[in-house]
């Protein structure tokens, strides 16, 4: 684990280098769990310990961090239970970040097996969600930027970003950059909290 370092929580939305995070925290020795567990969402199993009162890391203790599981709506209650953890937010342009999430609609709705909600193109009210989200996020750890990291890793950034953050060395390994497209200029741009967290 990083020093000094409870958990490790990628809390940015979905399309936003999620995947390419938890490989990258994987390779730097750390345990780390991506979307599912046992064949399980995590957004499942967390919100069903919040409903029974429970940890909401109860059944995942074996895992230093987490990723695509919906954290929007767990950081608080995660920050509280789980003090001097580290929250690092995936961010990405957003237009690209549109258009990956509207073919991430599409690939949903051409498969027989998903079962889950994000079935909608919603432009106007992804871009919402999106801007109240990080003014959250800005007010939260308004007075803990250290806590807070943000990467832009379809834009190029990781290793140079991620282990200072987390107090570990670079890794003689390149970073695992995955799901990417061709290289796209506009991805240099990211997304804005206004806090001093380290970005």
């Amino acid at each position: 684990m990083a020093p000094r370092c409870n958990r490790i929580f990628n809390i940015g939305l979905n399309r936003a280098g999620t995947t390419s995070l938890t490989e990258a925290l994987s390779l730097l020795g750390l345990r780390a769990v991506h979307h599912k567990h046992a064949g399980v969402r995590l957004y499942d199993l967390m919100r069903a310990n919040v409903v029974a009162r429970r940890p909401v890391l109860d059944g995942l203790d074996r895992y230093d961090a987490f990723s695509d599981f919906g954290g929007q709506d767990f950081y608080r209650l995660l920050d509280r239970q789980y003090p001097y953890s580290k929250f690092i937010l995936t961010t990405r342009e957003l237009q690209s970040w549109l258009d990956s999430r509207e073919r991430k609609v599409a690939k949903n709705l051409a498969s027989p097996n998903y079962h889950y909600s994000f079935r909608n193109v919603d432009r106007p009210g992804w871009v919402k969600h999106r801007e109240q989200y990080l003014a959250d996020l800005d007010r939260h750890f308004a007075r803990r930027p250290g806590d807070l990291l943000v990467i832009n890793i379809p834009a190029g950034e990781g290793w140079e970003k991620l282990c200072p953050f987390l107090g570990l060395p670079v890794p003689d390994a390149p970073f695992p950059y995955r799901n990417r497209l061709a290289p796209d200029a506009t991805d240099t741009d990211t997304a804005t909290v206004t806090t001093t967290a380290t970005t």
